[in-house]
């Protein structure tokens, strides 16, 4: 088993055995980090499973011994216990050395972590580079000029586009100011007068008298007792209880002034 794990000392043998002729230990060929990595894995799983034959091993053994032991056959019993103690040694050993390989693949994994970690910055850092050949400060400088320069001479333009022309370049601007300065004064001298009119007491309108009501009017003489109450008309549809009492009452009047 020992032998499959790290190789044998005289494997090869003779002059065959060096580096240069790819036999065993310090003379393999490279590997890759994740062949690496798969390879002590496949290892851990061999020695776990050694190691659980061999817990089988060791509990096989405590039996016979207890069986022994019950048979009165001290010696036996002793030779049991003696082979549960090498296989209790070799459980040992081999879990001394699957945490070695853990701590390998541990080691391999983080190395390639940082092994991709350290290609991305390096190439991040060739493509800045490359960057600043491409940009450096004095064409950053020519290219700033150009922009302010041309913005310089646009703005010129603008203004000489703005600039009135003609019959307009000949207009006074401080008459035109003072025109307008009349027509406001003109329109706040509109809005004082219309302020005033809506201020100024309305003229008293003359009443006109209205014509006596039948309250008002002189007293008439009373009717006669003996003779008979006017007739009651029947109400006429659509109209109101005031309007049939003012026909009552006029038509009252009316006999009493036959």
């Amino acid at each position: 088993m020992f032998k499959k794990l790290f190789g044998s000392k005289g494997s090869g043998g003779g002059g065959g055995g060096g580096p240069a002729a790819g036999g065993g230990g310090f003379g393999a060929p490279k590997t890759s980090p994740l062949s690496a990595v798969e390879k002590l894995k496949d290892t851990l799983a061999m020695l776990e499973k050694r190691e659980a034959l061999l817990h089988k091993k060791m509990a096989a053994e405590l039996e016979k011994a207890k069986d022994f032991n019950r048979a009165k056959n001290k010696r036996a019993a002793l030779q049991c216990l003696k082979k549960k103690k090498l296989y209790e040694q070799q459980i040992e050993q081999l879990q001394n050395q699957q945490l070695k390989l853990e701590e390998q693949v541990i080691t391999l994994e983080g190395s390639k972590t940082t092994a991709e970690t350290f290609t991305a910055l390096k190439s991040g850092a060739g493509a800045m580079k490359q960057i600043h050949k491409e940009t450096n400060i004095d064409e950053v400088d020519k290219v700033m000029d150009d922009i302010n320069e041309q913005t310089e001479k646009m703005r010129q333009v603008q203004e000489a586009l703005g600039q009135p022309v003609g019959y307009a370049a000949d207009l006074d601007e401080d008459e035109l100011e003072e025109e307008l300065a009349a027509l406001e004064a003109e329109d706040l001298e509109d809005e004082l007068d219309l302020e005033a009119e809506l201020a100024a007491p309305a003229p008293k309108v003359a009443v006109r008298p209205q014509p006596a009501t039948a309250a008002s009017a002189p007293a008439m003489p009373s009717a006669p007792v003996g003779r008979a109450p006017a007739p009651k008309l029947p109400s006429v549809p659509g109209k109101s209880s005031e309007d049939e009492e003012l026909e009552a009452l006029q038509r009252e009047m009316e006999l009493l002034g036959a």
